[in-house]
């Protein structure tokens, strides 16, 4: 089954933990393949990672941030295209990324190592270990979470030189909202695995440790075989930081070529 996928307009979404500005390489990368592109920030998180992490602790109105305003505030930027868009997610950004697409607004997606939705049970221990301090528990929602050194080289820099995790930290990590966290938990996060939708590619990493590749695979199986496309890939050697990993064009490249086909 095949489908011309003529959009050339890209929406990056951006996950949890980092700085939209990650998606800087791909946004001039597709921009060079002639794709209109935009990665737009999170509400409350306009600035650099070092300006984000200034505003603690009076960054309250991103701690009130919810999962279904931020959902809703990416679904009306896809929106007011003339035409769908092609969304591309990572992470937090996925589980968005695989909603608007359950919501009938694009004209394909592409969900890169998702937050699995509502119904897909993460029971591995390496995505407790490396989420659950963004859930806040037993902490206050007025306060935003900030990943720390150690517990960033666990969840998304693992097997990278300690230079590089180091980088990736000063340049992406930024505060997060522990209501947006907890969203995931909830029907906010709900996807209808059933309905037809645009086509859709879930990629996984061999080393990412907060989204397992089996997890993104399971995720993938949730959806019920009908009229619509959906394709699964896992790269080896990837980990969470796949975005700004050094092998970020291979992932590009496939997913030009995934969308070309």
């Amino acid at each position: 089954m095949s489908k011309i996928i003529n959009s050339k307009t890209v929406v990056f979404v951006t996950g949890a933990f980092v700085s939209n500005r990650g998606w800087q390489e791909w946004q001039t990368y597709f921009e060079s393949k002639g794709y209109k592109t935009i990665a737009p920030a999170w509400p409350f998180k306009n600035g650099t990672a070092a300006e984000l992490r200034n505003r603690q602790p009076n960054d309250t109105d991103l701690a009130a941030l919810t999962l279904s305003e931020l959902i809703d505030h990416y679904a009306n930027i896809v929106k007011s295209f003339p035409e769908k868009p092609i969304v591309i997610g990572h992470s937090l950004g996925g589980l968005i990324t695989q909603i608007i697409v359950n919501r009938g607004l694009t004209a394909a997606g592409v969900a890169i190592h998702p937050v699995p939705p509502q119904g897909v049970f993460p029971y591995e221990f390496s995505f407790l270990k490396a989420g659950w301090k963004s859930l806040g528990l037993f902490t206050s929602l007025k306060k935003t979470y900030l990943m720390s050194f150690k517990d960033w080289q666990y969840a998304f820099v693992n097997n990278m030189p300690l230079d590089e995790q180091q980088k990736a930290y000063d340049e992406n990590t930024i505060p997060e909202s522990k209501t947006v966290a907890r969203g995931g938990l909830t029907s906010a996060a709900k996807v209808d695995f059933a309905k037809e939708h645009s086509p859709l590619l879930i990629t996984s990493g061999s080393l990412d440790n907060i989204i397992p590749p089996h997890l993104n695979y399971r995720n993938f199986k949730k959806y019920k075989k009908n009229n619509s496309i959906l394709e699964y890939k896992e790269f080896a050697g990837r980990n969470h930081f796949v975005v700004g990993q050094s092998t970020w064009k291979e992932d590009a490249d496939y997913i030009l070529e995934w969308l070309k086909k």
